[in-house]
């Protein structure tokens, strides 16, 4: 079988500490087919340019105002030529070779979406925050899956992740909307809902680490709070409690793991997330 070919979508910015590196893996997957890799260089203060122009690398310069998470992907989507597009962030690790086929080979039939698993290299809340939302086994959610999962249905993480071509054109990506965050979430809806199905891939690894400071937990909290004020319709599967079954998770592998020290940072970290969740919806 001729396999499918495939244009990756990469946002850039600040990222002289880890193109190399990304690029690197990406030229070593195999047995994919990679039409293209789209590089969107948001205006930068270090050597992103310098490196791209030094190894020949095309790539699309955008003005800081004119970013935006869901029109920037959208746009450079709408012009892919491939059967597949893959998203990626800049700050993903890739160490399997096989990464890219393991997340794109089951895109067929109503499969339409899929995703990796991430994992942190961080010893830190997040650790059990991966382990919540990207677990060992592979799993197929659909419409049939929302009374079970309710907004879990829709989770979808763009930092590594692949939709039909055709399918994300078809139903209008983003809808151009200036989206603040969450833009994953919000073409997850649309696919489950118009009767698509998305497939969380748990063999197909990469390494996604963060160690936010709580400022940073509060923004980012902040921004999704908004975004969800601005799809309200998603509070009727229950956003308050997916929020509250991820916290209550991961207080029980703090003391299973007797990682007492975190007992400290747990209630400011997830006082930050809900405050800022709360600032954002206001």
């Amino acid at each position: 079988m001729v396999p499918k070919s495939i244009t990756i979508i990469c946002p850039l910015y600040n990222a002289a500490d880890c193109i190399e590196q990304l690029h690197g893996s990406l030229h070593s997957q195999k047995k994919v087919k990679i039409n293209e890799i789209k590089y969107l260089l948001t205006d930068s203060e270090d050597d992103t340019e310098k490196f791209l122009i030094k190894n020949k690398l095309g790539y699309k310069k955008i003005k800081k105002s004119d970013f935006s998470h869901s029109l920037t992907r959208e746009n450079a989507a709408m012009q892919a030529k491939s059967d597949i597009i893959v998203f990626i962030t800049q700050d993903i690790v890739i160490e399997d070779s096989l990464w890219l086929h393991n997340l794109t080979k089951d895109i067929k039939g109503n499969v339409v979406a899929t995703y990796s698993r991430q994992l942190t290299k961080y010893n830190n809340i997040e650790k059990y925050t991966r382990e919540s939302n990207y677990p060992a086994k592979n799993i197929i959610k659909s419409k049939q899956d929302i009374k079970k999962l309710g907004l879990k249905t829709f989770f979808f993480s763009d930092a590594a992740s692949a939709i039909d071509a055709k399918t994300f054109k078809k139903l209008n990506g983003y809808d151009h909307k200036n989206l603040p965050i969450s833009e994953d979430m919000y073409i997850a809806h649309k696919i489950i809902t118009s009767g698509h199905k998305i497939k969380y891939c748990a063999n197909s690894v990469v390494y996604h680490s963060h160690d936010f400071t709580l400022k940073q937990i509060y923004d980012r909290y902040k921004l999704t709070g908004q975004f969800f004020k601005q799809n309200s319709y998603l509070d009727q599967y229950g956003t308050t409690d997916s929020g509250a079954k991820l916290a209550k998770y991961i207080l029980k592998r703090i003391l299973e793991e007797k990682r007492f020290a975190l007992l400290f940072r747990y209630p400011f970290d997830m006082s930050a997330r809900y405050f800022g969740m709360k600032a954002g919806k206001r």
